[in-house]
């Protein structure tokens, strides 16, 4: 039946992807999700291959997509700084990058080292005359001119972060500037967590003190960020593997300050995860259903709401989450920048695709492209980094 109805879709036009059915805004909810070993769990990582000679990624009708910057070791979180220059963490280089376009030419003519020797990073947010960065063992944050975005100091410690495990560390200012959140995800698959700050959110002062959990239970939160109109924090979560192609659905949630979201015991709500040992009916039963789900082992990274004009009005304030793909499958899902639409500051359609084409085979192991970053550009185009074709994307309207 699966068969036949991606066939029929093939046939249409629509590009089917393995896992969407449970990608959907649940408005509160639980739904229905096939139960743990439903199918047999998968070891299937993927083959970064080279694309074809002058590959792009597939946009929707009206877009086009081009190379902004290349030449990078492993580009993850994009952030653009408040005078439009474009900060890229290549963390595997340990580095944060400058690029800026001053000629308006749709690709970066400047490259310029903003710091380097750091330990992984990864979140960077702009507060003041500072830039903070998380490293994957401390935030810290460093002076600059906010005019020409030159440092103007060195690293200024501010809190020491778990070492190991999942090892993102996002960033994100409250809408007032008064408080910074920062995500720690999960030492491991399923554990009950030593450190307490970990498969959670922590909230602190700007630098960096009266730290306390803001909310916990959300087993790798990796991306986060303010939701313009509501102010309301929202993160990206990956979901735990090991339980089948089809359960649990990753997630985009806004997240309620003291809610729990079930790591280690349950997932999406009440579903108990029964490897978990001993287990807590008591904190399954007041765990949170997220907003929506993404379909299984899809990988959220970093997301951004859009707040640029040069979209179509159906974008405008609308999360674009890039997914960069899991080994948890038998047939590939993800590796893409889903879309998913708000009004109000809510989610009000399912997720859909948006930048797509870096899976030339669902059934095989090549892919082309893992998107990690996403963020919008002064002018309203929406920039993607891609840590396996090295590259940071641009996507524009058609002129």
């Amino acid at each position: 039946m699966i068969a036949g109805r991606a066939f029929a879709l093939i046939l249409a036009g629509v590009c089917f992807l393995p896992g969407l059915a449970s990608a959907q805004v649940t408005h509160g909810k639980k739904p229905d999700l096939p139960k743990p070993y439903a199918t047999k769990s998968s070891g299937n990582p993927p083959e970064e291959a080279q694309p074809p000679q002058g590959f792009l990624p597939r946009v929707p009708e009206g877009f086009q997509v081009n190379v902004f910057a290349k030449d990078f070791k492993e580009p993850r979180w994009l952030a653009v700084a408040p005078n439009g220059d474009v900060f890229v963490a290549d963390s595997g280089a340990g580095k944060i990058l400058i690029l800026r376009d001053p000629q308006h030419t749709g690709g970066a003519q400047e490259n310029e080292l903003f710091a380097g020797g750091l330990d992984r990073p990864f979140g960077i947010a702009f507060h003041d005359d500072y830039v903070y960065v998380a490293n994957t063992n401390v935030v810290v944050r460093f002076h600059y001119d906010t005019k020409t975005s030159k440092r103007t100091g060195e690293a200024e410690k501010l809190m020491d972060l778990p070492h190991g495990g999942h090892w993102t560390r996002a960033l994100a200012f409250a809408a007032d500037g008064k408080k910074l959140y920062v995500s720690i995800g999960s030492e491991s698959n399923v554990s009950i967590e030593d450190d307490s700050r970990r498969a959670a959110i922590t909230i602190c002062d700007p630098d960096g003190k009266n730290a306390r959990l803001y909310a916990t239970g959300l087993r790798n939160p990796v991306g986060i960020a303010v939701e313009p109109k509501t102010t309301q924090l929202w993160t990206s979560v990956n979901e735990r593997d090991g339980l089948g192609d089809d359960s649990p659905p990753d997630y985009l949630t806004s997240v309620q300050d003291g809610g729990f979201y079930g790591w280690p015991y349950s997932y999406i709500g009440d579903n108990v995860d029964p490897r978990v040992k001993p287990q807590k009916p008591e904190l399954v039963s007041r765990a949170i259903v997220p907003d929506v789900l993404l379909g299984s082992h899809r990988a959220p990274l970093q997301f951004a709401f859009y707040t640029g004009t040069q979209f179509p009005v159906k974008y405008r304030g609308g999360a674009f989450v890039a997914e960069h793909g899991s080994w948890n499958r038998s047939q590939r899902a993800g590796y893409q920048i889903a879309f998913v639409a708000f009004a109000d500051g809510k989610p009000v359609a399912d997720p859909e695709e948006f930048l797509s084409g870096m899976v030339p085979d669902p059934s095989g192991r090549d892919v082309y492209g893992r998107p990690v970053g996403v963020a919008v550009a002064s002018d309203g185009a929406l920039l993607v980094s891609d840590d396996a074709a090295k590259v940071v994307y641009r996507v524009s309207v058609k002129k």
